[in-house]
């Protein structure tokens, strides 16, 4: 009799997930009160009282800041935004280099390229899926500038080390802490060790806007700075009195009255929504690292997890079965938002034919910048490794992952573990 659903046996998990959803009727309320106020929005693009917006904008930065114990907190209108407003914030010259990792979404290094700089990538950590530090070293030039710091899948990255990195060649660290709200590092909040932090408020995250960011930091200037990019900032400038205009030209990345309020709501939802996702992100290592063949995310001693995924590794030739087939053997039990490899964007079309402005190779391929940066297969082995061949996400913040979700998931884990020879038959 065949047990596993892949072979036509009964399913783990017969019933769909709901999708996850921290809107509750606190937001549905004060979108209304914003909508009956028939203020949707007070931003202007030039220089006075509504440069850097309405109400409820101010006080949802306001409270953000607070909350995260920082002295500025900048809102916009994705994190995308956020970090081309870092980047320019910091003032990166064309052609400066920026380190980041190639396990991230592309907007973490399109940023770089939208100022003319040029993005060059580390090898990760194959336990924690962060940025290895000993690889950013190896990759500092004397044209590096900064460093783009994802906190990857819900836990910070090894700023300690990293800090000490920037410190000794005077770079600036712009976090990326879109998977890691609320998350610890060193007993403060994951995205604000670095120069700057940023966070996502997009619908797939832990809260949301629908779109939406925040950036915090504890510099002024650098607050400024992105507040100005924010919102045509060339054509404020002038009323600012600031002489520093480098890189202050014409974005909109403004937040509207509806989304900060949302985000107010949600912000107070943040810390149970975040342990939610710790509690069964620790179930899930305590149960899964049982099974043979299966290795769980590390967590760092000085690091809290917040789960945004679940990512671990497969072991194929411990188990004798390809990761396509397990992961085939898991959905088929009903385990949802499961998925081989990453990312590696150093092999995305845009870095291997270094084309990014007009078709000539700009900004690679230009008088200004005579360094060489590698792309090419095989720079990155301990990524490359693991998208290929290895790693396997759970996508947590699909679903709310309840107590009850989360023992189905295991039991279906556990009885694909327990068939391995009849998954193995089904294999050949």
């Amino acid at each position: 009799m065949k047990k596993l659903a892949i072979n036509g046996g009964p399913k783990t998990i017969e019933q769909s997930f709901p999708h996850y959803n921290s809107i509750g009727e606190n937001e549905i309320l004060a979108v209304e009160k914003v909508m009956r106020s028939g203020q949707l929005s007070k931003f202007l693009g030039s220089w006075g009282d509504d440069f850097l917006g309405g109400p409820k904008v101010k006080e949802f930065e306001d409270a953000w800041a607070k909350h995260f114990g920082v002295r500025y907190a900048v809102s916009v209108n994705s994190l995308t935004s956020g970090l081309i407003a870092a980047v320019g914030a910091i003032g990166i010259e064309p052609f400066d280099e920026v380190i980041t990792s190639p396990w991230t979404m592309c907007a973490t290094a399109t940023s770089i390229l939208v100022w003319n700089g040029i993005p060059v990538f580390a090898d990760i950590d194959e336990g924690t899926y962060n940025l290895d530090p000993k690889s950013v070293e190896k990759n500092v030039t004397e044209r590096t500038r900064a460093i783009i710091v994802p906190d990857i899948f819900g836990q910070s990255a090894n700023l300690k080390e990293i800090m000490k990195i920037a410190k000794q060649y005077n770079l600036k660290v712009i976090e990326d802490a879109a998977q890691a709200p609320h998350s610890l590092y060193r007993e403060k909040f994951t995205g604000t060790t670095g120069h700057i932090g940023g966070f996502s408020l997009n619908y797939h995250k832990h809260i949301h806007t629908g779109e939406g960011g925040m950036m915090v930091t504890n510099d002024k200037n650098l607050a400024e700075r992105m507040q100005l990019i924010r919102n045509h900032g060339e054509a404020a400038v002038g009323g600012s009195e600031r002489n520093d205009i480098n890189n202050i030209i014409g974005f909109n990345f403004r937040l509207g009255e509806i989304e900060a309020a949302i985000g107010l709501e949600q912000l107070k939802r943040l810390p149970t929504l975040s342990t939610a996702k710790t509690e069964a992100g620790s179930m899930l290592c305590k149960e899964l690292s049982k099974l043979h063949g299966i290795y769980i995310p590390k967590q760092e001693k000085e690091s809290t997890h917040v789960y945004y995924i679940f990512g671990f590794r497969i072991d194929e030739s411990e188990l004798g079965i390809s990761r396509e087939t397990i992961i085939n053997a898991l959905r088929a039990e009903g385990v949802p938002h499961i998925y081989p490899g990453y990312a590696n964007l150093h092999l995305l079309p845009l870095y291997q034919k270094r084309i990014a402005y007009g078709s000539k190779g700009f900004p690679w391929i230009s008088n200004g910048y005579t360094s060489s940066v590698r792309y090419e297969k095989g720079t990155y082995p301990i990524a490359e490794r693991l998208h290929e061949k290895e790693f396997v996400s759970l996508q947590m913040c699909q679903h709310s992952y309840t107590e009850e979700e989360t023992n189905l998931v295991v039991k279906a884990f556990k009885k694909v573990w327990e068939n391995l020879n009849e998954l193995r038959s089904y294999s050949l």
